[in-house]
């Protein structure tokens, strides 16, 4: 069989097991590692240790799985619209409002691999990645076909907007590779830099997790310094902020509701959260996204929400 023909077989199983958009690339090193030692260098990954020690195999993708030539890269849409604000209440960011998509993506993800075992000789292997691990997820899925990486520094796919989940399958098949995205269509929009109330993004394509609401809800351990918190808002685990000003999600993000989710994890009771036993935190929790900060963390949340909700209900009273 031929290396196109192997190619359309994979992207059409991808396509039947429920995945949005699928494309291959190489291995080779990513164009952009300069940059993230700029970045690890810079200390704008916080306490994200893993990155750093990720770094190399992030830089040099062929190392992370020994053999493998190709990357599979696929997409799976989680927008979600929000619910209207309701008093007392914390905001979850889209992607977390159902079962640890990890969970949920491991399955179909594995069957994938699966095919692409089969049709390969004897010695053919593939491996699954989902958001974890080394694997420089947007830098392949660019240069696979799928988008190009925003200003807000995620992948834009111009036909779905950026609300979606990113998987690779590592393997050393033999497949045709596709042609990189090469267009930036952000053009002179910086609505997503602008819109950011934490000031997490400096410049275009440069995030500073420190700044990030969705760092500090989730990767931060220990208090959050009062400038920080005041700026947060009422956003419990994770921000979309910077995504829902994007006008190409304006235009083309679609509705789609997760196997397994459920749209009431949206909003969050604060009052509830902030006073949480650790038991009853893992009986609610302990299967959806949430569980990542834990008790204490999502504790800590929800009182910084109750906090800034108190502030703007005070500046709103005549």
């Amino acid at each position: 069989m031929s290396a196109a023909a192997t190619s359309g077989l994979v992207k059409r199983r991808a396509r039947d097991l429920g995945f949005d958009a699928v494309g291959i690339t190489d291995l080779s090193p990513p164009p952009h590692a300069d940059e993230l030692t700029e970045w690890l260098e810079s200390g704008m990954a916080g306490t994200m240790g893993y990155m750093h020690r990720q770094a190399a195999r992030r830089i040099d993708p062929a190392r992370i799985a020994p053999g493998a030539t190709r990357a599979v890269v696929v997409t799976s849409n989680y927008f979600q619209k929000d619910p209207d604000s309701r008093i007392g209440t914390g905001l979850v960011a889209k992607y977390a409002r159902g079962r640890d998509y990890h969970a949920a993506l491991r399955s179909p993800l594995d069957a994938l691999a699966s095919f692409m075992t089969s049709l390969g000789p004897p010695g053919t292997f593939a491996k699954a990645y989902i958001d974890a691990g080394p694997v420089p997820e947007r830098e392949l899925a660019q240069r696979a076909g799928i988008g190009w990486i925003g200003k807000n520094t995620l992948l834009i796919d111009p036909r779905r907007g950026s609300f979606f989940f990113l998987a690779t399958v590592l393997t050393n098949l033999e497949m045709a590779i596709d042609l990189p995205f090469e267009a930036d269509r952000c053009g002179t929009c910086t609505r997503c830099l602008d819109a950011c109330p934490t000031a997490a993004l400096p410049q275009p394509r440069v995030l500073d997790s420190r700044r990030c609401i969705s760092y500090l809800t989730i990767e931060h351990r220990g208090e959050i310094a009062e400038e920080l918190a005041g700026s947060m808002g009422t956003h419990v685990f994770g921000c979309d902020i910077c995504q829902d000003v994007c006008p190409w999600n304006l235009s083309f993000a679609q509705e789609r509701q997760e196997p397994g989710s459920e749209p009431g994890l949206a909003l969050v009771n604060l009052e509830e959260l902030s006073n949480i036993s650790d038991q009853a935190f893992n009986d609610l929790y302990s299967t959806t996204p949430l569980a990542r900060p834990g008790p204490t963390g999502m504790r800590r949340n929800a009182r910084i929400a109750r906090a800034n909700e108190a502030v703007e209900n005070a500046c709103r009273t005549p």
